[in-house]
């Protein structure tokens, strides 16, 4: 069994700590799978009306004629179920992947298509000329073709739920989620003391304090746009995660990587220094969007 999740999380502002969700990729697979299923079985549904209208006169008694009207009928009704399931299994997907109330797909129902009843086939329309039952069987045909509109629409939205999600986690895989290294936060985002001038500045990331040679590591996949001294920050890198995200590293001992390199999360980048400017060994980490710094602890899930 695939016990692999793609994780998701919502920031809300500022100050409030991201809220995570978990999402089996099984349910990514059922939601890939569920319209060539709606295809296959509105096909041999398809089929099997076009049989019985054919046939419908065929049969030696109204008997006959009932008995095969009821059998379709059955199948009309259990495939009207399944399209109720996976209508109720949309809504939770998209309750979950916080995406509930968005538009939904062109030509989806506003409601799952209620046959009701016991059976579609009224007793009594055998008691007339058999003509009714011709009817009765164009009657069905309708059901069927609302029935057909509605898993379309019910295809639809899954695909579109599934380019969601999908999309989702590409994005969050590149998201900045986890500590670039182990330590104590010395300096956090924000106001403070400069510790040379004495005077107040603005911290652009935060200090993780350290032993010189901790392990620092990608906080998310992305690509080195930058690596190499800095007159401030040391021994640096720089990576770009698409998505107008990126992470800056200073003050490095080391750096193991080079310019244009891809990377994955928690690969190894460089080492905790004391390069630069810097009062002791630790990892000035600062997050950029859109070339603005934001607190790098509101991505951290860890």
């Amino acid at each position: 069994m695939d016990r692999r999740f793609l994780t998701l999380f919502v920031l809300t502002n500022d100050t409030a700590k991201p809220r995570q969700l978990k999402i089996p990729f099984r349910i990514l697979k059922i939601a890939g799978v569920a319209s060539a299923v709606f295809t296959l079985v509105m096909g041999v549904m398809l089929f099997d009306y076009a049989r019985l209208k054919m046939n419908s006169f065929a049969f030696g008694s109204y008997a006959d004629q009932k008995l095969a009207l009821q059998g379709f009928a059955e199948k009309i009704k259990e495939l009207d179920s399944q399209v109720a399931r996976l209508n109720l299994f949309d809504r939770k997907l998209r309750i979950i992947a916080n995406i509930e109330g968005e538009p939904k797909p062109a030509g989806a129902p506003e409601q799952v298509l209620g046959i009701g009843g016991d059976s579609l086939v009224d007793d009594d329309l055998f008691s007339k000329p058999g003509a009714k039952v011709e009817e009765l069987v164009d009657e069905m045909r309708s059901d069927l073709l609302n029935l057909e509109h509605q898993a379309s629409g019910q295809e639809e939205s899954f695909k579109e739920l599934t380019s969601f999600l999908v999309n989702k986690s590409v994005k969050l895989a590149s998201t900045p989620s986890v500590w670039p290294a182990r330590g104590w936060v010395t300096s956090r985002f924000g106001g403070r003391i400069s510790p040379f001038t004495g005077h107040p500045q603005h911290h652009s990331g935060i200090d993780i304090a350290n032993r010189i040679g901790t392990p620092v590591a990608a906080p998310a996949a992305g690509v080195v746009v930058k690596a190499g001294r800095d007159s401030g920050l040391g021994n640096m890198i720089e990576i770009s995660h698409g998505y107008g995200i990126k992470t800056t590293f200073g003050h490095l001992e080391q750096t193991f990587v080079r310019v244009g390199q891809r990377i994955k999360r928690g690969e190894k980048i460089g080492a905790m220094g004391n390069t630069g400017r810097s009062t002791g060994p630790h990892l000035h980490y600062s997050v950029a969007v859109n070339g603005v710094s934001v607190n790098p602890e509101k991505y951290i899930l860890d």
